[in-house]
């Protein structure tokens, strides 16, 4: 009594190592006449009643199809599309992939994906390794007031904690990679967790004689030092390295032909680090939280890939992000209210060196440094009223940077949010919400200069998208959760390319860089639609999820008229179900279908001029007729079987996990 109920799902426990469970309460005030106790299914976030869901370690490692990868296990929930299978990009209620934004423990982490396209945050692998992942919050909208420059979607990583009785260690293979986990107790109050993965897709590629060859590296680290019962510092530390070089004797197929005419020679390296402070208070706790992030992309390609000529130079870019960032948040509650507040400061260094050959632009030769200062402040209220019946959260947020004079004012990016839930019984709950959010755009459009160093975007504005969602929830003690949403995302001051005429919004899906052009910010757009989602907690050994997504994703093209965005899914549906059988046996399944996806015919007699194809190695798009064809629709069937070895002193899971069972062909745009 007095605190609100919560419950733990998929909990797994093993005889290896002692299962760590770590349940955070919160506080509720009540004037007692009569008590009955029941057990909630599905916990509440005051600030976001409605589009979030959380799902935890166990749910991302047996999701049928995703291979142990978040990205790809959060398909199975509403709103999220289904993407080609060598691509990790999420798209949100119809939005762009460089609309999302990631936190692990509070830390925040530019991108979770190798070889990722810089200036967005899609990628084909995560690189997060889920044995560190006790569970993930997923906001498609409500974003709390803390979480500031996201459009689409927000991430709350939660990591686990080392061991604190002994050492542990964890080994996986999969199809793709090798991993190493080692957890365990440094000192009495200090422990540790770390992962490093190895992939070797490199040797696959070249078995099946593709004409690429990626390898990755990346590690995970987190220490956690409890100095007392009232404080505590968690040092996080996450990495990759990524290299993509090309198979050139398997050049005997025209498709194996094309890929090497356009593919460059790519290399990337990343890492975040951050140190998390908490104090606690009886009613609440300060958190400071201190991180530095840095990507470093490189690519350079060849006409013919044939480096001995100087002349044959298509590209040589060389490009690197870095920023160091500052949190203070204080969060508590008063007299039945839950108070979240705090600051935020960030100093940011772009750096650019281009040389690329375009097609009827010439060459563009560049250099560029850019430094920038940010900032910002946020607050959020919230309570229950009227006998814990209706809850309200109201959250404002501002934020500036002195990019230009516009930007400079925070004022001209204030950010109102307010969520309202309201219990008609102990089943049915009605939920809304309704904001205001801006994103920065990317640092490639802030820093591109043209051969004057000049800088050419200078006059662009925040991304605005507003947003409205509203709902009905049911919950039943038998773990069922059926959601019923409405959602409205109006977008306005987006950057439109003005090299090839169109939005910035419809980019981001393709390997490379994003925003290497000069742009305005006069370009709006609108996403709208519905999502149901039927969810059986595990209950009698079975668990499952339903998820319908209705969505019409439109932005203006260069005469202002709305038509398709490259993101226009339409209907998006995945099942997911399993079932645990006796002997510590496991199946599951996953049914994925999308509509086709919009896609641009090429300009054929601009295609066709050698000068041309000799520089792009690929078709030339007919900006005029952007978006006014449709592939056909995706639809795709993953398997999963696992069985689990309990032993003394260790376990061991071996698990069949078969993408695609019957073999659907999907049909993406052509190439030429």
């Amino acid at each position: 009594i007095g605190f609100k109920r919560f419950s733990l799902f998929d909990l797994e426990v093993k005889a290896t190592r002692i299962t760590q469970v770590q349940i955070e309460l919160e506080e509720e005030a009540k004037s007692l006449s009569e008590v009955e106790v029941r057990p909630q299914p599905f916990t509440k976030i005051e600030e976001a009643p409605v589009s979030i869901h959380t799902i935890g370690e166990v749910e991302i490692k047996r999701n049928p199809g995703a291979n142990r990868d978040i990205s790809k296990a959060l398909q199975s929930l509403p709103g999220v599309a289904a993407t080609a299978s060598f691509r990790n990009d999420l798209i949100i209620r119809g939005g762009s992939s460089n609309e999302n934004r990631f936190y692990l423990d509070g830390i925040e982490v530019p991108n979770i994906n190798h070889f990722s396209t810089q200036g967005a945050t899609g990628g084909p692998v995560g690189m997060i390794n889920v044995d560190l992942i006790r569970e993930v919050d997923f906001y498609s909208g409500a974003f709390p007031s803390s979480r500031g420059n996201a459009l689409s979607s927000v991430l709350d990583f939660k990591l686990k904690d080392g061991k604190d009785d002994k050492m542990g260690y964890s080994l996986t293979l999969g199809a793709s990679d090798l991993g190493l986990t080692a957890e365990g107790p440094i000192s009495g109050k200090t422990t540790f967790i770390a992962s490093w993965r190895r992939s070797y897709l490199q040797f696959l590629f070249k078995a099946i004689g593709l004409p690429f060859l990626p390898k990755y590296d990346d590690f995970l680290v987190k220490g956690k030092i409890k100095l007392d019962t009232k404080n505590e510092i968690t040092v996080l530390g996450l990495g990759a390295i990524d290299n993509v070089s090309l198979n050139l004797d398997q050049n005997e197929t025209e498709f194996q032909q094309y890929i090497l005419g356009n593919i460059p020679v790519n290399s990337q390296w990343n890492y975040t680090g951050g140190v998390i402070y908490k104090h606690f208070q009886p009613k609440g706790y300060y958190t400071i939280a201190i991180s530095r992030n840095e990507l470093n992309n490189q690519a350079i390609k060849y006409r013919k890939n044939d480096d001995t000529d100087p002349a044959n130079l298509i590209l040589d870019y060389n490009s690197s992000e870095q920023e160091n960032k500052l949190r203070v948040e204080h969060t508590g509650r008063v007299n039945g209210f839950k108070i979240t507040y705090g600051i935020n400061g960030e100093s940011a260094l772009y750096r650019n060196t281009t040389y690329n050959r375009v097609p009827f632009v010439g060459t563009v030769n560049y250099r560029s440094e850019l430094g920038l200062m940010k900032y910002g402040a946020f607050a959020q209220l919230s309570k229950d009223v009227f006998r814990n019946k209706l809850a309200l959260s109201l959250g404002l947020r501002v934020d500036g940077n002195n990019f230009n004079s516009e930007m400079e004012n925070p004022l001209n990016q204030l950010s109102p949010r307010l969520s309202a839930s309201y219990s008609i019984n102990d089943r049915f709950r009605i939920n809304a919400n309704a904001g205001t959010y801006f994103q920065l755009p990317a640092y490639t459009i802030l820093g591109y200069r043209d051969s004057t160093t000049t800088l050419v975007n200078k006059n662009v504005s925040y991304i605005q998208c507003d947003h409205f969602v509203g709902g009905i929830e049911y919950t039943s003690p038998a773990f069922l959760r059926v959601t019923v949403e409405g959602f409205l995302k109006n977008y306005s001051h987006y950057p439109f390319d003005l090299r090839d005429s169109i939005s910035i919004a419809n980019q981001g899906s393709d390997f490379g860089v994003v925003g290497t052009v000069p742009v305005n910010s006069m370009n709006k757009g609108r996403a709208y639609g519905a999502e149901i989602l039927v969810q059986q907690k595990l209950n009698k050994n079975m668990y499952g999820i339903l998820a319908y997504t209705f969505v019409r994703s439109e932005f203006q093209d260069y005469k202002g008229d709305y038509i398709p965005a490259s993101w226009d899914y339409q209907h998006i549906l995945s099942v997911t179900a399993g079932k645990y059988l006796k002997k510590n046996w496991e199946i599951g399944a996953r049914f994925r279908y999308n509509s086709g996806s919009p896609y641009t015919p090429y300009q054929v007699a601009a295609s066709m001029e050698k000068s041309n194809f000799d520089i792009t190695g690929q078709g030339i798009l007919d900006k005029q007729k952007l978006n006014s064809l449709c592939t056909e629709s995706f639809h795709q069937l993953d398997v999963r079987v696992d069985k689990k070895y309990y032993f003394k002193k260790w376990s061991l899971n071996v698990y069949l996990d078969i993408q695609n069972l019957y073999n659907s062909k999907t049909t993406l745009s052509p190439y030429l």
